[in-house]
């Protein structure tokens, strides 16, 4: 138990300097109401006091308005970009891995979202076209960057325009939690190292536990 209770601390740590670079450059980020229990069963961090998710029209890859915090199911939320060179990629191929632990029936009652923090170069197009390598049921979200930072924020996730490459091109750093979200509340949230298995797990569970 002493182990778990250490393990869990060291995750909300990492959680309160979350913002992490997609490449060489980073930086940190206080992230607010980041606690937790050794009590509570889960591989994640369950929040003891959850995210609060804004109202925002944003728009998805087929154009259509979209709420995150109106969404009927439970969304499994990331904040990344397309030309990231590592870490959202990682994460989403963890995200998509972990779907296929999960029975028909518990994925029917999931949706993922994937928010762009780079919505200058993230056209709706290059947004369906990145998440088709994943799962073409995940679901693509642009907007202006005012938009995007004014949801992450209360949901912990920070962003800024990073170090510019030898390409031409530049880099976004982002903080790179998956985050749980039902009824516009985040309440469970992983960091970028989460196994798949533990991911499967932990959803599963709290699948059981919103019914």
């Amino acid at each position: 138990m002493a182990d778990r209770t250490v393990g869990k601390l060291l995750v909300a740590l990492l959680l309160t300097l979350a913002l992490v670079g997609c490449g060489s450059s980073g930086g940190g980020a206080a992230v607010s109401g980041v606690s937790t229990s050794d009590h509570d069963g889960y591989n994640g961090v369950l929040l003891d006091q959850p995210y609060v998710v804004p109202h925002l029209d944003l728009t998805d890859t087929d154009g259509k308005p979209f709420d995150l915090a109106t969404q009927q199911k439970r969304s499994l939320v990331f904040f990344g970009y397309t030309n990231c060179p590592d870490v959202c990629q990682v994460v989403m191929s963890t995200i998509a891995s972990a779907l296929t632990r999960l029975s028909d029936a518990e994925k029917a009652d999931l949706q993922v979202v994937f928010v762009t923090t780079d919505p200058a170069r993230d056209t709706e197009k290059a947004l369906r076209t990145y998440l088709d390598r994943f799962n073409p049921e995940f679901i693509g979200v642009t907007g202006s960057i005012d938009s995007i930072d004014a949801l992450g924020k209360p949901m912990g996730v920070y962003i800024k325009k990073g170090q510019k490459l030898p390409s031409g091109g530049y880099e976004v750093d982002h903080t790179a939690n998956v985050i749980s979200v039902e009824g516009g509340k985040g309440d469970l949230l992983w960091t970028a190292g989460t196994s798949q298995s533990d991911m499967a797990a932990d959803i599963e569970k709290i699948l059981k536990a919103d019914a």
